[in-house]
């Protein structure tokens, strides 16, 4: 299956550039850093993921995406607590992680059953 065709890796790929362009005038090079790179990490992680042979190494990266949304969405918390994010930006960023990990969740599931 190609990872261009997959709602999750399309969704989670728009999130990415989302973040990048918010946070493209931030000062805060270490948070930006961060939060742009974890957001990066969901799509990538799919892409290579499903371009591995087995189930078991997509699943792998699968779970590394999964990882990486929790983890983005932790900064998007913070983001929010400290001022850099605006809350309605953030609270639709939080549900969007909270959806691509739910579906990332259904993809690994179909995986183990192969």
């Amino acid at each position: 299956m190609d990872f261009e065709k997959l709602q999750v890796w399309n969704r989670s790929a728009r999130l990415s550039a989302e973040l990048y362009k918010t946070m493209r005038d931030l000062r805060d090079f270490g948070f930006k850093d961060q939060i742009t790179r974890s957001g990066l990490s969901v799509p990538s992680n799919i892409a290579e993921g499903m371009t591995r042979g087995t189930p078991k190494d997509k699943r792998h990266f699968l779970l590394i995406a999964k990882g990486s949304c929790a983890e983005l969405r932790t900064q998007i918390y913070i983001g929010i607590d400290i001022g850099y994010i605006d809350k309605a930006s953030g609270n639709r960023w939080i549900q969007e992680t909270r959806e691509i990990a739910a579906m990332l969740s259904g993809l690994i599931g179909k995986l183990t059953n192969e």
